[in-house]
């Protein structure tokens, strides 16, 4: 573990920085269309889901299990109640797959982790469904890589605040590494970690930040193969 170097814990999310997600979900939105394309166009039932999804997120929180009740309930309103129980069982069936989705790890990711582990305490910092996160944790390869998993209910300030208290280090000497500038970047920040972004072509409009960063502990790289060099011009 880094002593002397500037960073003793290294955060990193995981859905969509170290293994494919976001696409998983476009596919069981574009099925929930297909299944509606009765009862309204595509903007239509896209503009419904999100509206529940919305509504929801404080009553199940993150996760394919919320995502799946907020279909159904979609479909439901979509359709005044009148949805056949067929529709309801493939929605049902759409869930199920994103629960039992291969994992497909993104670029550089395993060597990366490889190459920092043992010199700095890696926690992997999560959101969503227990036995999801969990499960996908470990058909990824990659727990043997993690000192600490947090699978926490969001991400916040307080979040990240716990979490370097837990282990026992100054949010100074912290990085945040993820997708997410509103939930993986910018509450770290806050925290007074040094976050790092790591830009994917799918971002969940829940996600969307469109404030400038003007902190020096702000920093973006394409790919989390740049990650280890850039540590090294700042370490």
């Amino acid at each position: 573990m880094s002593v002397d170097g500037k960073f003793s814990l290294i955060g990193f999310d995981a859905d969509d920085t170290l293994w494919e997600h976001a696409d998983f979900y476009r596919q069981a939105e574009q099925r929930l269309i297909n299944l509606l394309a009765g009862f309204g166009d595509d903007a239509e039932i896209t503009k419904k889901l999100r509206e529940v999804e919305l509504r929801n997120l404080p009553l199940y929180g993150f996760g394919v299990k919320g995502f799946t009740l907020s279909m159904i309930e979609t479909t439901i309103e979509l359709t005044g109640g009148r949805a056949p129980l067929s529709l309801i069982k493939s929605i049902i069936s759409s869930g199920h797959e994103l629960l039992k989705h291969p994992i497909e790890l993104l670029p550089h990711v395993a060597e990366t982790l490889a190459e920092l582990s043992g010199i700095y305490r890696l926690v992997l910092i999560t959101r969503g469904d227990l036995f999801d996160q969990e499960r996908k944790l470990e058909e990824s390869g990659l727990r043997k890589f993690f000192e600490a998993v947090e699978i926490v209910s969001d991400k916040n300030v307080e979040t990240y605040r716990r979490i370097s208290e837990r282990h026992g280090m100054r949010a100074g000497r912290a990085m945040m590494v993820g997708n997410s500038l509103k939930s993986d970047v910018i509450p770290a920040l806050e925290a007074g970690y040094w976050g790092v972004h790591v830009p994917q072509p799918i971002t969940w409009v829940v996600e969307h930040f469109e404030t400038s960063i003007s902190t020096p502990r702000f920093r973006r790289i394409n790919n989390l193969g740049e990650l280890v060099q850039l540590i090294g011009t700042l370490d």
